[in-house]
């Protein structure tokens, strides 16, 4: 994915599965400090009792030249705690996918979030796997849109034409 071609800052709506469940969220993306982060903000339209959403999510992903990697945290509101080794996880690049893998505190694989992107569709879908002792069970099985592309039930809000657009952060194209 390369800088120059693949945009995907902007809004987005999340559909699909979550733990069993039917959901739709929206995401915003966009660069933050300097361009060094893509942070989404994900935020679903289910509500609770008290009018709050259900789960919010704020990501950061950043690209890591000189290891060739990416690394991403996901802080949400299911725990304040986030902010420990397990909340990060690390992939390598391939093609157009990042299996972003997750270890618990004994360094054992916990949980698996592969974003894979579609450039034909221009969307993206998620596949999130809870791993306990070297099996996967699934937990989501998620797609990205645009808003307006497939999109048919948009909260009120149309997202802004003008706004920039930038890219995943990307590292070189892969090596054949």
């Amino acid at each position: 994915m390369s800088r120059s071609t693949r945009e995907h800052c902007g809004d987005w709506v999340l559909r699909g599965k979550l733990a069993g469940r039917e959901t739709v969220h929206d995401i915003s993306a966009e660069w933050a400090l300097h361009r060094g982060y893509l942070r989404l903000h994900e935020i679903s339209r289910e509500k609770t009792p008290s009018g709050a959403a259900a789960y919010e999510a704020i990501i950061f992903i950043s690209y890591r030249a000189k290891t060739d990697d990416y690394t991403c945290l996901w802080l949400d509101s299911t725990s304040n705690e986030g902010l420990v080794a397990e909340g990060f996880g690390h992939a390598k690049r391939s093609g157009n996918s990042l299996p972003f893998v997750f270890r618990d505190a004994t360094g054992q694989l916990s949980f698996e979030n592969t974003f894979v992107y579609d450039p034909a569709a221009d969307s993206w879908q998620w596949i999130l796997d809870n791993v306990a002792a070297e099996k996967r069970k699934p937990f989501g099985r998620v797609t990205l849109v645009r808003p307006g592309s497939q999109d048919k039930d948009l909260p009120n809000k149309s997202p802004d034409p003008s706004a920039p657009r930038a890219t995943v952060p990307a590292g070189p194209e892969p090596r054949p």
